[in-house]
């Protein structure tokens, strides 16, 4: 488990590395919304995505001696550059292993910065962590695993350290924050920094339809997995379960989870595009659907939204803006 000492500790690592993201709004998505929503803009982040922040932090925790042998990750795509960028930045090498059908563009920016990209066939039914654990023996490597490390969550939770300060800035105390949700690191980050820095706002992980495992497993009490092959229009979060870790936190620190439709997410995208500027992929877009649709499944008062990533192919981008509501 971590804490708030964890994610401060990596807040000081992180210091003149990871960026500082906006906290943005609009009163265009306002009025959609029909209250007032803050965007934590991570599409600016490093690599364009908030998993810079936890392959930082994963990294710069490891004494020198090891993380000199190099790394292994396991990505979809937004985790294996921000480990790629990490190990770039620190000079060690870094080998990951994504899905042959990731964007296009995720895995060509992974090979730029200088990583190993080892593709494996998600769809076939092959095992991510299996095929990395073997490769982490074979070569004596570090494995630094996408979301359920303790470094990891901890270095995601600098975001929310930064949500409180920018809401308290804007004189926000209370809003629900809308989490963009794969395997929990993300959420269990930002929940874990609010619940020691800004108590009276809830985080809600948000999810695509079809694969609600989070919503779920928060339902039920204990982890419910996926079923099926993890393919989908939202790469970055089709995890198959939340990790043993993330599930207590988010357990003991959120509320009910949210899910999302591919038309909203879509539609989510297309208002991110024309009222902020910013280019959003589909998976950090859900967030901002739930605030955008979903409002009458959320507590009055404001809401915080991550916009989590921004990697997605031109192709699909341009296909998706020029689609009809």
């Amino acid at each position: 488990m971590i804490t708030i000492a964890d994610i401060e500790a990596s807040a000081a690592r992180a210091a003149g590395v990871v960026r500082r993201t906006p906290l943005l709004s609009s009163p265009f998505l306002d009025e959609i919304a029909e209250r007032h929503i803050y965007l934590k803009a991570e599409v600016l982040q490093h690599t364009g995505s908030f998993k810079f922040r936890g392959g930082w932090s994963a990294l710069t925790a490891l004494p020198k001696e090891i993380r000199a042998r190099g790394v292994i990750a396991y990505s979809s795509g937004n985790h294996a550059q921000g480990v790629a960028r990490a190990a770039q930045i620190l000079d060690v090498s870094a080998t990951i292993l994504m899905p042959a059908d990731a964007p296009a563009l995720k895995i060509a920016n992974t090979r730029a910065m200088g990583a190993e990209v080892v593709l494996y066939d998600r769809a076939a039914g092959e095992d991510r962590a299996e095929i990395g654990q073997r490769l982490r023996d074979e070569r004596g490597l570090t494995l630094v695993k996408p979301y359920d490390e303790p470094m990891v969550i901890a270095g995601q939770g600098t975001c929310g350290l930064e949500i409180a300060d920018q809401a308290a800035e804007a004189g926000i105390t209370q809003a629900t924050v809308l989490t963009c949700c794969g395997g929990g690191g993300l959420t269990s980050g930002i929940a874990t920094a609010l619940a020691a820095k800004a108590p009276d706002m809830v985080v809600r992980p948000v999810e695509p339809e079809g694969f609600d495992d989070v919503a779920r497993s928060l339902a039920a009490g204990t982890i419910s997995p996926n079923i099926g092959p993890e393919t989908g229009l939202c790469d970055a979060i089709l995890t198959r379960a939340p990790g043993d870790i993330t599930f207590p936190l988010m357990q003991s620190l959120c509320g009910p989870g949210l899910v999302v439709t591919e038309a909203e997410t879509k539609a989510a995208m297309r208002h991110a595009a024309t009222r902020l500027k910013l280019v959003v992929e589909p998976g950090g877009a859900v967030a901002l659907a739930a605030a955008l649709f979903h409002g009458d499944k959320i507590a009055p008062g404001p809401v915080i939204a991550t916009l989590s990533g921004g990697n997605v192919d031109p192709a699909l981008f341009a296909q998706i803006l020029i689609e009809s509501g």
